[in-house]
């Protein structure tokens, strides 16, 4: 049984040094899901970028680069597991340091809900794959986003358990997951890439074939929430033997998708017609296995993208709990989020109360819409959400250097001008896409394809945030906004001599 209680002082919210190398490689790459994103992402992308989805992903990834060196740059002189929220605090002021760790914390916490549906959904769709229509007298119909809802939960409830025993037990489990979901994208999309009938055109490299600027931005920012992910190597910096962990993680995550999203997108339009893409989006990835193959080799790449849904959704709690930590012990958030497990070592009360949140999102949900239309809504909310904290990361990394202009053309390019692009790119992208999405709805409705529902979702999470930053600051008198740069980190600094 896992204990939530206080440790003794000056050990509360001290988390055990227990991640090497490869086991926070494997959380960063588990993260970002890309299995999932491929097999629903792509095809639902294609809708918005036609035949550009290519130059979306290679454009998303230019952007997510320029923001992973901002991480890199900043971990190296500073540990700790707040990561954004932490730099950003310290750089740009409290407020806005509050705001990423909070969107953050809100950003996953939707993707946990909305995540396990999807969870519930797969294991349905794979149990009708091994002719298990039914049970109990209940038919088991992916499609039923209360079922799916039902399912997920009861996986989150299991997931949530293993990440409280630490996070060295979840990178030894997601390790064959990933190997396994791994081999079978390469696999069936390389068989897609090579066999396929339609000839590589130059146009679906070139962004300006998109439908229009309101799609293209759509597409871009859905191709940055799919890398989303990699940043979880620096939430476990702390669990680290070596700050250089987390970066060289980061990165490899970052590339690795990078070449994935390339082979998949590529496959697929190799392989579909645009219309073939737009109808299976959604399904695309078990839809090219039906196409490909006779059962049961058919049903691997459902199997794989239930796999990495698994792993996402674990994945996904572990960063969390310890970004909630950071925030707890900086006074932003209650003590409760600092409470440790004397036995693992974990934040074992922020991990059940953002499973327990997760879970209360999901089952509000069942009445938005349909499970593919709260998918893509949640998607792209928490896409701008994303692009939002990651533009001030960028920001933050480029102010705080900026003397490094005079250091040479490297030193100036990765500490300042390629982070300052890129959270421009993002900042712009995310304020564009919710002004569009609000734009083309006259109304508000409680749907998932309304455009102003979409776009108050991420200005209520930004809205709740500062209500509660206020709180922090002026109710609770947290010394984080003490002055213009927050509390001292929990683990010293790092000389860059040592990295």
């Amino acid at each position: 049984m896992v204990n939530p209680q206080p440790a003794p002082d000056g050990q509360q919210d001290r988390l055990r040094e227990s991640v090497g190398p490869v086991g926070t490689a494997v959380i960063a790459m588990a993260n970002t899901a890309p299995t999932l994103s491929i097999g629903i992402g792509l095809g639902l992308i294609s809708l918005d970028a036609g035949s550009a989805v290519p130059a979306m992903v290679l454009i998303a990834a230019v952007l997510v680069l320029g923001i992973a060196l901002a991480f890199s740059r900043l971990n190296r002189v500073e540990r700790d597991l707040g990561a954004s929220y932490t730099w950003v605090g310290r750089t740009l002021g409290p407020w806005l340091g509050f705001q990423c760790g909070w969107v953050t914390l809100a950003g996953t916490t939707i993707y946990l809900a909305y995540g396990s549906q999807v969870c519930g959904s797969l294991v349905l769709a794979f149990a009708n794959e091994c002719h298990l229509a039914s049970a109990f007298g209940l038919a088991l119909n992916p499609s039923s986003i209360a079922l799916s809802t039902t399912v997920g939960l009861i996986a989150l409830i299991g997931l949530t358990y293993l990440a409280l025993r630490g996070a060295d037990l979840v990178a030894r489990i997601q390790t064959p997951l990933i190997v396994f979901e791994y081999l079978v994208l390469i696999g069936f999309c390389g068989y897609a890439a090579i066999r396929g009938t339609h000839h590589v055109a130059l146009a679906w490299f070139n962004p300006m074939t998109a439908p229009s600027a309101k799609l293209a931005a759509t597409g871009i920012i859905l191709c940055v929430y799919c890398f989303w992910g990699w940043d979880s190597a620096f939430s476990l910096t702390e669990e680290t033997h070596d700050a250089r962990d987390s970066s060289r993680a980061g990165f490899g995550s970052i590339f690795l998708m990078l070449g994935l999203f390339l082979l998949a997108a590529i496959g697929f339009e190799r392989y579909f017609s645009l219309d073939a893409l737009g109808a299976n989006g959604a399904q695309l990835l078990p839809y090219l296995g039906t196409q490909i193959a006779k059962q049961p080799l058919a049903a691997l790449p459902l199997l794989a993208m239930l796999f990495s849904s698994v792993a996402s959704l674990q994945t996904g709690v572990v960063p969390n709990a310890r970004g909630a930590l950071a925030m707890g012990r900086d006074g932003a958030l209650g003590r409760i989020w600092t409470r440790v497990s004397l036995k693992h070592g974990t934040p074992a009360a922020g991990t059940l109360l953002i499973a327990g949140i997760a879970a209360a999102i999901a089952v509000l949900g069942i009445g938005i819409g349909t499970l593919n239309q709260f998918i893509t809504a949640m998607a792209t909310s928490v896409g701008i959400l994303v692009s939002g904290y990651y533009g001030l990361a960028g920001l933050a990394c480029a102010w705080r250097f900026r003397g490094e202009v005079r250091d040479g053309v490297w030193p100036a390019l990765r500490s300042v001008i390629l982070p300052l692009i890129s959270a421009a790119c993002m900042l712009g992208l995310g304020a564009f896409l919710a002004v569009s999405n609000w734009q083309q709805a006259d109304g508000f409705a409680l749907n998932a394809q309304n455009g102003r529902f979409l776009a108050l979702v991420p200005m209520s999470v930004v809205a709740v945030g500062l209500l509660v930053s206020a709180w922090a600051k002026w109710g609770r008198k947290a010394p984080y906004f003490a002055s213009r740069r927050a509390v001292a980190p929990a683990v010293p600094l790092l000389e860059e001599s040592a990295l």
